[in-house]
């Protein structure tokens, strides 16, 4: 019973890409400037399959016998965002990046959907989410008008006071943007921001809801489903797929709670790929300038790999990577151009194999279709045999 367990944690990047300065991200370098700015970072489990045995990483000892295979991807398809970077995992490599709006969204789009939810909006502008709420909360309040902002990336995210618009009235704003939002307009994700609290402290809660485009081309999702395989979605990742490719899902609370679901489901007797984004790194941490925060999320996570492991099945590959990088070091709030950590372990995997720099992330794809016999059109180059007893 073959099965590729796919954990990405979101944001956790491991140094700049080459073209890193095109997106004003010199210098980004999540974990490294993490272990640089607390000075102890401690992950002994990631350590112990090889996570600082990957060429050019910093921020720990490496370990004389890692017990399993190791190296960083290049993400391949232009952009920095959660959209393209899952996408990229699952074996489809952009041409052209999402489009983003850093002075805004155009009069049209905003027109056109003022019109259609019969209301004006506050905010069209790039921002953080935590701080426009603070800054626009009082207004929306008075108003109820919905909170449109964006980031660098490609992004059109609605806020709402959950006492002032209820939750399922944001969500069918959501989908009217996305809507509308198609096309040369066709931003990777329309997010559902809903906060609650009073003037001072209003703070995002966590019914949060990603509108998503459909994958441009069939994913190694598709092609597992056609095929008969179980593809599990835990976290955000149905979000992040529109639906596709996925025959069970599940949402979670936090880090912790994904993990636990991931277990639940490695327990049990599904035969194929089980997908989860823990999407704490970056949300509560790296958007938010959280060094500290950052750190115990990391340690936290390392310190569950002991159980995640020892529920593998005989011929279970577990697949420990991210997305992109969130740096909470270097200047910004966004998601950053980096390298991202593959390690991988499993019994039939063999120990201290370097898989050097991966030129693209949809090698993982590629990988784990060759091992679940997956015939597609899926990019990137397997690196099976290279990891296999």
């Amino acid at each position: 019973m073959k099965r590729a367990i796919i954990i990405v944690l979101d944001g956790v990047g491991i140094g700049e890409l080459p073209d890193a300065y095109k997106y004003k991200d010199e210098g980004s370098n999540t974990i490294g400037n993490i272990a640089k700015t607390v000075k102890n970072l401690n992950l002994p489990n990631m350590r112990n399959i090889g996570l600082w045995n990957i060429d050019g990483i910093y921020g720990g000892e490496p370990s004389e016998n890692p017990s399993g295979c190791f190296g960083k991807m290049a993400e391949k398809s232009p952009g920095k965002d959660t959209t393209t970077g899952h996408w990229e995992l699952a074996g489809v490599i952009m041409e052209r990046p999402f489009p983003v709006y850093p002075k805004g969204f155009p009069e049209e789009i905003i027109s056109e959907f003022e019109k259609k939810i019969n209301s004006p909006v506050l905010g069209n502008c790039p921002a953080s989410g935590t701080e426009i709420i603070q800054r626009l909360g009082d207004e929306h309040v008075k108003s109820g008008y919905p909170i449109v902002y964006t980031s660098a990336d490609s992004v059109f995210q609605i806020a709402a006071h959950e006492g002032v618009i209820p939750v399922e009235r944001l969500y069918e704003m959501c989908s009217i943007a996305r809507e509308i939002l198609k096309g040369e307009h066709g931003v990777g994700r329309v997010i559902a921001r809903p906060f609650e609290g009073s003037s001072g402290n209003y703070v995002r809660t966590k019914r949060r809801k990603d509108f998503s485009l459909d994958p441009v081309k069939k994913t190694l999702l598709d092609y597992a489903c056609e095929k008969g395989y179980d593809v599990i979605g835990v976290g955000k990742i149905r979000d992040i797929f529109n639906s596709r490719g996925i025959t069970d899902s599940v949402s979670i609370y936090d880090n912790m709670d994904g993990v636990d679901k991931t277990i639940e489901f490695i327990k049990g007797d599904l035969e194929g790929i089980v997908f989860t984004n823990l999407i704490d790194f970056d949300m509560l941490y790296g958007h938010r300038k959280d060094v500290e925060g950052f750190k115990k999320a990391l340690e936290d996570f390392d310190g569950r790999i002991p159980e995640i492991i020892g529920e593998l099945k005989e011929d279970d590959i577990l697949i420990i990577t991210a997305d992109h990088g969130c740096d909470p070091v270097t200047e910004g709030t966004d998601h950053t151009r980096e390298y991202v950590p593959l390690l991988i372990y499993g019994k039939k995997i063999r120990s201290s194999v370097n898989l050097g720099t991966r030129s693209t992330f949809a090698d993982v794809a590629k990988t784990v279709a060759e091992y679940l016999e997956i015939q597609g059109d899926i990019g990137g180059v397997s690196f099976l045999k290279e990891i296999l007893h």
